[in-house]
């Protein structure tokens, strides 16, 4: 008889083991599955003879107007992550305003462009869905290099895709006292220390292939 009991508890105690076992596992969630990166990127490209860099400032007299010419630039990013690359670039040598004391004054004390010649940004993130076709809205995340220094910048941009060319606005601030460049205020003139910069660009663009 004491036999017999042991046999069958070892028996409930191996059924209750097994159906524990077999409960866990189908409990346990599935594993997840590695995300794959986006297989491409959209390239565009700049065409400087049509695109422009326009500023303004204001002051207590009147607001300031001026432009500045494109160098370079090309940008890229990944429409799945928004992982963003490339440079634009702009002769800071060819910024005027339409006073040429003012603008001498501008190359010489303020921005010291025979020092540093270029103004350049690098687009690191995309905040937003670019369509790959019609207007989108997004912004434009960068490190904003001038008068030798580096400075995180957020753009917000217009852009309108169309086939193989495509073109846009970007706005933003340059806080460029805050940044460490001179004041050009003067005992009858102040200057707001933040400039609005206006950026108009057009180009070509093309999807390219990521290499693994």
């Amino acid at each position: 008889m004491t036999s017999i009991r042991a046999r069958t508890l070892a028996a409930a105690v191996l059924l209750t083991s097994g159906l524990a076992i077999f409960l866990c596992a189908a409990a346990a969630p599935p594993r997840l599955q590695p995300t794959l990166a986006s297989a491409s990127q959209v390239a565009l490209t700049l065409d400087p003879a049509q695109s422009k860099v326009r500023y303004t400032v204001d002051t207590t007299l009147h607001t300031v107007h001026g432009t500045f010419n494109l160098k370079s630039g090309s940008i890229h990013f990944d429409p799945g992550t928004g992982q963003a690359g490339g440079e634009i670039v702009v002769f800071a040598t060819s910024g005027e305003s339409g006073n040429d004391s003012r603008d001498k004054r501008m190359h010489q004390e303020i921005l010291e462009t025979a020092k540093y010649p270029e103004v350049v940004f690098h687009p690191t993130q995309v905040e937003g869905n670019v369509a790959p076709s019609g207007p989108s809205d997004v912004k434009l995340h960068g490190i904003f290099s001038i008068h030798g220094a580096d400075h995180e910048l957020t753009a917000l941009v217009h852009a309108e895709l169309a086939g193989a060319h495509w073109t846009a606005t970007g706005k933003f601030e340059v806080p460029y006292v805050t940044w460490g460049i001179k004041d050009p205020s003067n005992f009858f003139l102040k200057v707001k220390h933040v400039v609005n910069v206006e950026l108009e660009m057009s180009g070509a663009t093309k999807p390219t292939e990521v290499t693994p």
